[in-house]
């Protein structure tokens, strides 16, 4: 078995971690904006990825659409990957569920507070639900904790078995 695994390794051309890391940003822009997109369909939250991307800058029928959505979402994947880059470089060496949690905070304290006279559609901090801070403050320190153990472990595992 042990074997099997090092024949993988041989085959597979390494990747770096900040390769990885950038792929771990896409990605879970891709899930955590899903989600976010999700629980604003079933009204567990008033905003959604298209509401700060779209519905802030164009008042037309089509920012309420599924395209909209879609959309949001890929942009919204597209600037994970420099939110990644940023735990990448500044965080990456620490291990555990902490930075990750602050670091998902935090994000969510800039977006929702210092960003927020930028999105028109977002309603003022006050104005939200009760629903929409829960389910808002959850998405982000699960999108901090994704990127972090993923981003931590890879880097962790680049240094104990360097590519030979």
């Amino acid at each position: 078995m042990a074997d099997k695994m090092k024949d993988q390794r041989k085959q597979e051309p390494p990747q770096s971690v900040l390769a990885k890391a950038i792929t771990i940003g896409f990605v879970s822009g891709i899930l955590w904006s899903t989600l976010g997109a999700i629980s604003y369909y079933f009204s567990f939250s008033e905003v959604s990825a298209a509401s700060f991307i779209f519905r802030s800058f164009w008042y037309t029928n089509w920012t309420s659409s599924l395209l909209a959505e879609i959309l949001a979402v890929i942009i919204v994947s597209l600037f994970s990957m420099f939110v990644s880059l940023i735990y990448y470089v500044t965080l990456k060496r620490i291990n555990g569920i902490w930075p990750g949690i602050v670091f998902g905070i935090a994000l969510f304290a800039v977006i929702f507070f210092a960003l927020n006279p930028i999105f028109s559609a977002v309603p003022a901090w006050n104005e939200l639900t009760g629903d929409t801070y829960v389910t808002s403050v959850c998405l982000y320190i699960l999108y901090g904790v994704f990127i972090g153990y993923s981003i931590s472990y890879e880097y962790q595992e680049y240094n104990q078995h360097p590519a030979k």
